[in-house]
């Protein structure tokens, strides 16, 4: 049976030394753990995972000891109450899992180097020394580490090193944390460095891969975002120093290791010279939700794995608020509009989908409960309604207040609220209870009844579901002033229409005003019709909501995409990106109606040229000098409309771009180049172009690059190029194990490599399984393929696949999940597909 009795309970650490001596060649360690710390009975239970342990002694004395890897646990007999030294010798193995201790592989002019690093959250700590590994069994740790050293490498950990002694190299004791949050890393690496006001000092480190200047956009926005939460919340970091480091091999974006903070390269380094707005975006939003760990969640940690929201959430949300306190130009709550909530709003009305707040035991339900959709964007967005309904100024006291009380400790939920109602007045535990113990949230109906316009609440589903009558406290966030500040009830009556319009200067009548709650609206046609004859006066916020609401309706039935068409014609010369982003997101959509090459796709496709050729000529291929932020963010939206759309007039534009740059193009326009690099596959497309491509994508050390370059190689037409991505997807001197989804997803995706790619993934699933399974991140296998999946025919081929497999921990939500998700999708083609086929000629035709 997997382990769920907490460790804790049986014996409380305090300070561990931990030695280990680390053989790359071999791919070995030896090691020592010595904890102090405070036995509850005469039995203590260590974890241990793939450890061999040699021997065990309790106050200097030779203990008995049993071990297993099935319940990842060391059973130490005969143990004195009260405090106790327990000394274990042992022996591991470096992995290639991404998980524990583990090498990550790079090229420096042809030869194959290695970074060592480590990742143990969330239970991976066991993997690299014998250790209490639970969020609650918090200790000091002094680290010493010795490994096959050659001449100017480097070596960092948590805190600073001390000394170093016959080649062992000692770390200063850490504060109290949790062993997740240990970290430590060696290898050939280069830094950068400089210090905060406060005198911390802030490090960026990498492999010498990379161009020096590559450092330097994170190293400020480290910086500034380290002043930035000291002063937000008026709590002092308390480490000497804080480093980035990006590892070439890397299974998620980042992990917020207290002082040592890990990144996939992708999320730190970037040209300064030729890097887009949304990767500056990227870099900025993931190093600003680390280091807002290091507060919430490294200071102040979630007692066990069911509070993650505790950490993750609120991460989620404090990156865009730095963001926007250091780089405003960004208009990064854009981002977050179009990234956060729509995946929150997708992932989270879908039936059997985990609440935020979930209880866990074993360690692969730990992994699976990492959603990004709910645990983050979800979660975040909750939050960011906490932030709207109480306001900053007692925010920022609330946590003030949690942080001088649980500082070096753990905390619940509770514990969050009691400290934010305490300084607001608001009982904000009672109020988000509802939304944080319970999934799903709200469709809000607003009607007009023989004059009145009464509000009511239920569940919203897409697709097959069970409604158990759940009620939400909903923040109504009403541009009506007398409507109540929050809906408690599952109807209430706001009185007189007429009135209340006049009252309120005859302004259409609007829910969820600035979309930070999470629920979506459905009008009646009073009240849209209302909506959509005062469109042109709304904001654009309000623009991207009827979109997203209308959109979420038509998936689940209650309005028919061809209802969406009109208003992607009246909104496509919008210039906001906001509108932008979401209009391509529902073109998207409205894609998957047409059978490719199809007449009628044809049709959808003289549409979209139609619409949307008045603004490539407005824009242009090339950013043009002083042009608005919004200008270069839609440029990309407008012309992949475009290249879908297949004019051959802007195809031939951007395959001339390219040809100016044949020499070297990776000196194309950052933002487009992508872009501008599928056309040349798709269109232009020559077996020594693919053939060059595919060995820059190798070589290259630029991650931004190398994604424009899978995100091209990807849309081949040719069988033969198409095989050989797929052959290259075992081989990590090709293509690392980390970006393999990325890539199966890309080739999924592509029309003419559907069949092959799906073949491959059920072929290859062993391989998977041992190459990336126990990673947090394996199940996005399952829910990328229901994202391209919507035919019947493949609907039950998943089944077919996935049945076998849906009482494995981690993976079982998933598969009933995703199941439902294309089973929804399927069923909104079959009965939608003619209406929205005339929607389109009737467009095309006015």
């Amino acid at each position: 049976m997997p382990q769920t009795q907490r460790l804790f309970d049986l014996f409380h650490p305090e300070h561990y030394d931990i030695y280990l001596d680390i053989n790359r060649a071999a791919k070995t360690f030896t090691g020592k753990s010595t904890v102090k710390g405070t036995a509850l009975g005469d039995t203590v239970k260590l974890n241990q995972k793939y450890l061999t342990i040699n021997t065990v002694k309790v106050n200097n004395l030779t203990a008995a000891f049993d071990y297993s890897d099935k319940t990842e646990d060391l059973t130490i007999s005969g143990v004195p109450a009260g405090e106790v030294v327990i000394e274990v010798a042992f022996t591991g193995k470096l992995t290639d899992t991404m998980m524990g201790i583990y090498p990550s592989y790079y090229q420096i002019n042809g030869e194959k180097k290695q970074l060592i690093g480590t990742q143990f959250e969330t239970t991976f700590a066991r993997q690299a020394f014998p250790c209490l590994d639970e969020p609650a069994a918090k200790a000091t740790f002094s680290l010493a580490i010795k490994y096959d050293e050659q001449p100017g490498e480097t070596i960092i950990a948590n805190q600073p090193e001390e000394k170093c002694v016959a080649g062992v190299h000692y770390f200063q004791e850490t504060v109290r944390m949790s062993t997740y949050l240990v970290a430590f890393a060696f290898g050939d690496m280069q830094k950068k460095l400089t210090s905060t006001k406060s005198g911390v000092e802030i490090g960026v480190f990498a492999t010498k891969a990379h161009k020096a200047e590559e450092l330097d956009f994170a190293l400020d926005i480290a910086k500034r975002a380290i002043e930035f939460f000291e002063e937000y919340y008026e709590t002092p970091y308390p480490l000497a120093h804080s480093y980035q480091l990006a590892l070439p091999d890397f299974s998620a974006g980042a992990m917020e290791n207290w002082g040592l903070v890990t990144y996939r390269e992708s999320c730190l380094l970037l040209d300064p010279q030729n890097s887009s707005i949304p990767t500056k975006q990227l870099v900025a939003a993931v190093v600003c939700h680390e280091l807002a760990h290091q507060w919430f969640g490294d200071l102040v940690t979630m007692a066990w794995w069911d509070d993650l929201w505790l950490n993750e959430s609120f991460a989620n949300m404090m990156e865009y608020v730095a963001v926007d306190a250091l780089e405003p130009e960004f208009k990064i709550w854009e981002s977050f509009q179009t990234s956060d909530i729509p995946a929150a709003l997708q992932r989270d009305a879908t039936d059997g989908v985990q609440s935020v707040h979930v209880m866990v035991n074993d360690p692969a339900e730990i992994d699976a409960i990492f959603d990004s959709a709910i645990v983050y964007a979800k979660g975040a967005r909750l939050l960011v309604m906490v932030r709207a309904l109480l306001g900053d100024e007692k925010l920022r006291a609330g946590l003030k207040a949690y942080f001088a009380e649980h500082r070096y400790a753990n905390a619940k939920g509770q514990d969050l609220w009691n400290a934010l109602s305490a300084v607001s007045g608001f009982n904000v535990g009672e109020i988000m209870n509802s939304w944080l113990e319970q999934p799903g949230y709200p469709l809000v109906n607003a009607n007009v009844v023989n004059g009145n316009l009464y509000l009511s609440q239920r569940q919203f589903f897409i697709g097959e579901h069970e409604d158990k009558q759940r009620l939400w406290q909903i923040p109504l966030s009403c541009n009506y002033q007398t409507v109540p500040e929050l809906m408690r009830d599952e109807m209430i009556n706001l009185g007189d229409y007429r009135k209340l319009k006049q009252a309120n200067g005859n302004r259409p009548f609007i829910l969820n005003f600035g979309n930070n709650s999470h629920f979506i609206v459905q009008y009646d046609q009073t009240l849209m019709d209302d909506i959509l004859d005062n469109l042109d006066e709304l904001d654009t916020v309000t623009h991207l909501q009827i979109l997203q609401d209308m959109s979420l309706l038509a998936k689940c039935g209650e309005l028919s995409y061809a209802q969406l068409i009109p208003l992607v014609v009246k909104l496509s010369g919008s210039t906001s990106q906001l509108v932008q982003a979401k209009l391509l997101n529902v073109i998207g959509i409205l894609k998957s109606f047409f059978t490719p090459e199809s007449a009628e796709e044809k049709d959808l496709q003289a549409l979209l040229a139609k619409l949307y050729l008045p603004q490539t000529e407005r824009l242009g291929l090339i950013a043009r000098a002083n042009e608005s932020n919004d200008d270069t963010l839609v440029r990309p939206y407008v012309w992949s409309i475009i290249y879908y759309a297949e004019d051959q007039k802007c195809l031939a534009a951007m395959h001339e771009l390219y040809l100016k740059h044949t020499a070297q193009p990776y000196n194309l326009p950052a933002d487009m180049r992508y872009l501008i690099l599928r056309n040349e596959i798709k269109n232009y497309n020559q077996p020594q172009l693919f053939a060059e491509l595919f060995d820059v994508y190798v070589k290259h050390a630029d991650p931004a690059y190398k994604d424009d370059l899978r995100l091209a190689l990807t849309v081949s037409r040719q069988n033969e190029q198409l095989d050989e991505i797929l052959q290259a997807l075992k081989n990590g001197e090709i293509i690392k194990p980390q970006d393999v989804r990325s890539w199966y997803y890309s080739l999924l995706a592509n029309p003419l490599a559907e069949e092959r790619t799906w073949k491959w993934l059920r072929t290859e699933w062993k391989w998977l399984e041992k190459t990336l399974g126990g990673d947090m991140e394996f199940n996005g296998f399952i829910q990328v393929t229901a994202h391209v999946f919507n035919s019947e025919k493949r609907l039950q081929e998943f089944k077919e696949f996935f049945q076998p497999f849906i009482n494995t921990k981690g993976l079982d939500r998933e598969i009933i999940m995703d199941t439902k998700v294309i089973a929804g999708k399927v069923e909104m083609i079959t009965t939608q597909k003619p209406a929205v086929i005339a929607a389109v000629q009737a467009a095309l035709a006015e």
